[in-house]
């Protein structure tokens, strides 16, 4: 008898563990923290998405880094790690979390933040060539090879694949970089300059590098549309209360349009991205800067608006990001120091439109983490079930996935009875 209960009582221990195995912690308080476990200020589910050899980097909010799946294999995100010190490309795959080296060659590589979508390939730059790599077949094959005189670097490939985009500015523009390596001491030294800044083209058939737009002013931020191979958004950076910022250009008509005119003194907007669909372009809007804030999108085609939702300085965020079906969206919040002075505004967010606002939910508390070193740049996984976002609240830079749904009780029965779990069960992303 006494055998059997202590049976018993290892079978009950082992399913209460079971049970119980993702801790619901605050985020932050553990260095480490488990590799899952459930945010205990928002109930949600926390993920560390790590790499083959180490942690491994999010991508700019408008970069995306997922290739989605084509026969139920699993949707994968791509990243790059350090393999006997040269810097290989893998992807993870967030079905069964399976790692994948993609590329595999000694040379020195600087991983490009873009993928080709219409042949699965992921793109890097050795010397002066950039390559693309298959992510199904491993094969690697040369884009193109910079002259020894050329100026710039690439931003950009387009939705077909047969379009590199990036920009170069006069040397002068260099040489303040160079004297004046701080932001503060650069940017508006830059933008006052005034210098002849160009955006270019690269037709990967043919190799024809083609110079396709050019202004006295400083140019950045250059974004393909992820569905049209033809238009190009970019930006005129500087004081965003001092620029119409946003701009769209058609490389088949060769016409620009502004995305969007400020109507008052101290207007910004900024931090501009596609809709999936390639039908919009939305942004952070502040009317004014720093006192009422708003996510909008205008129209690619017009230019003119076709929403502005309206949220409060807590819920305003550094980046945004909008979900496959575009039904919702996710931002990354903000610490105090930052244009809204939020006093609360340490989250991971998702929002939902609800008339002309958002409607918030909390994912993550994000208050043990440090904006100012790292900006978390939230994405949504392709089957909108996740947002990915980078946090160093670990005491080291993470990349991290939290489920949108909340996470459910686990309740185990033993012998009869029933031990209630505090988390979840263990799900693919």
């Amino acid at each position: 008898m006494k055998l059997r209960i202590t049976a018993l009582a290892i079978l009950a221990a082992t399913l209460t563990h079971t049970a119980t195995a993702q801790d619901i912690l605050e985020t932050g308080s553990r260095k480490p923290m488990p590799a899952e476990w459930i945010d205990k200020d928002t109930g949600h589910k926390v993920m560390r998405l790590s790499g083959a050899t180490g942690p491994i980097s999010n991508w700019y909010f408008h970069n995306d880094p997922f290739i989605k799946q084509r026969a139920g294999e699993g949707d994968r995100m791509v990243f790059s790690n350090e393999v006997d010190g040269v810097r290989q490309i893998f992807t993870l795959n967030l079905k069964d979390r399976s790692i994948e080296q993609v590329t595999s060659d000694p040379s020195e590589k600087r991983v490009l933040p873009m993928i080709v979508r219409a042949t699965r390939e992921v793109l890097y730059q050795s010397g002066d060539t950039i390559y693309a790599t298959s992510v199904d077949t491993k094969k690697t094959r040369k884009l193109y090879t910079f002259p020894a005189d050329a100026r710039g670097g690439i931003a950009t490939i387009n939705a077909d694949g047969t379009r590199l985009a990036g920009s170069f500015a006069a040397p002068e523009q260099t040489e303040i970089y160079k004297k004046y390596p701080q932001k503060s001491d650069y940017f508006n030294r830059i933008y006052d300059a005034k210098l002849l800044n160009s955006i270019f083209t690269i037709d990967l058939a043919s190799g024809k590098f083609e110079v396709v737009h050019a202004e006295n002013t400083w140019l950045g931020h250059i974004q393909f549309s992820p569905t049209d191979p033809d238009i190009l958004m970019f930006c005129h950076e500087g004081p965003w209360h001092k620029v119409d910022r946003i701009w769209r250009y058609n490389l088949k008509d060769k016409t620009t349009t502004l995305m969007h005119k400020r109507s008052m003194p101290m207007e910004i907007a900024g931090h501009e991205g596609f809709a999936p669909d390639g039908k919009s372009i939305w942004f952070d809007l502040q009317k004014p800067r720093g006192e009422t804030f708003y996510f909008a999108g205008a129209d690619v085609r017009t230019g003119q608006p076709i929403a502005s939702y309206q949220m409060s300085a807590d819920e305003w965020s550094i980046h945004f990001a909008i979900s496959p079906d575009q039904t919702m969206f996710a931002g990354d919040g903000g610490d105090p120091t930052q244009v809204a002075k939020a006093p609360d505004g340490m989250w991971i967010y998702a929002f939902y439109p609800d008339g002309q606002r958002l409607r918030s939910e909390k994912l993550v508390n994000m208050k043990a983490h440090g904006y100012r070193a790292l900006e978390p740049n939230v994405h949504f996984t392709p089957d909108g079930k996740w947002v990915v976002f980078g946090g160093n609240f670990e005491g080291r830079s993470e990349t991290y996935a939290v489920e949108i749904a909340k996470a459910q009780p686990v309740k185990v029965a033993v012998a009869g009875a029933s031990a209630a779990g505090g988390a979840t069960a263990r799900k693919a992303l």
